[in-house]
């Protein structure tokens, strides 16, 4: 009967440490779930709170907008230093001061363009010489080539410069050719060796296009 007992009590004992290793595992189980659960949590709190963040982020001011740069462009006609002339009112038009202006303008034009002419027959005397090479000798005769047609308009100019001064010295600088009228400090102003109106150049211009189309 005691050793029946004791195998009883040997039986129970085992069973007593089953059972408590088998809550401890349960117990592990259930604080790892926990701890996931809580990681998983935490992490989608910080989702929130990072896009909240972005949601209440202010919009960004935007730039003054920035003042153009001016940059002083050499005229097409005329010299650079000459100032335009400053009308008065009540003024008479192509009087002495007006012509004497207009005088200047064109003398120191002239003077200018005389200038660029010896420097590029200087340029080309200097600059002249047989180069062994085909393609050296031929982007030199294109640079002459294209030196010596904008020297050609040139010439021209100073011809026509010379038909104005004469006009001026002539006191009929000033009006139109074709309907007499006057051209205006303006225009001559941006153009000092115009001899028509606008209104006649205009027409002038429109009568060439229609000549030229038509050819």
């Amino acid at each position: 009967m005691k050793k029946s007992g004791k195998k009883i009590k040997k039986i129970i004992n085992k069973k007593k440490k089953v059972i408590k290793k088998v809550v401890h595992v349960k117990a592990k189980a259930k604080a790892k779930a926990k701890a996931k659960a809580k990681a998983k949590a935490s992490a989608k709190t910080k989702t929130k709170k990072v896009v909240l963040k972005r949601k209440v982020l202010k919009p960004a001011k935007k730039a003054a907008p920035k003042k153009p740069i001016l940059v002083k462009t050499k005229p097409s006609f005329g010299p650079v230093d000459v100032k335009p002339y400053q009308s008065k009112k009540h003024e008479e038009y192509m009087g002495k001061k007006q012509l004497e202006h207009f005088r200047t303008v064109l003398l120191q034009w002239k003077e200018e363009l005389m200038t660029e002419v010896d420097r590029t027959m200087h340029h080309m005397q200097d600059e002249s010489s047989n180069y062994p090479d085909p393609v050296d000798r031929a982007s030199q005769e294109e640079e002459f080539n294209l030196e010596l047609r904008a020297r050609d308009r040139e010439r021209k100019l100073l011809r026509k410069i010379e038909e104005t001064l004469s006009r001026i010295n002539d006191q009929d600088y000033g009006y139109c050719d074709d309907c007499g009228a006057e051209i205006g400090v303006r225009r001559l102003e941006a153009r000092p060796t115009a001899n028509q109106c606008i209104e006649c150049k205009t027409i002038s211009e429109i009568r060439e296009k229609q000549i030229g189309d038509g050819n």
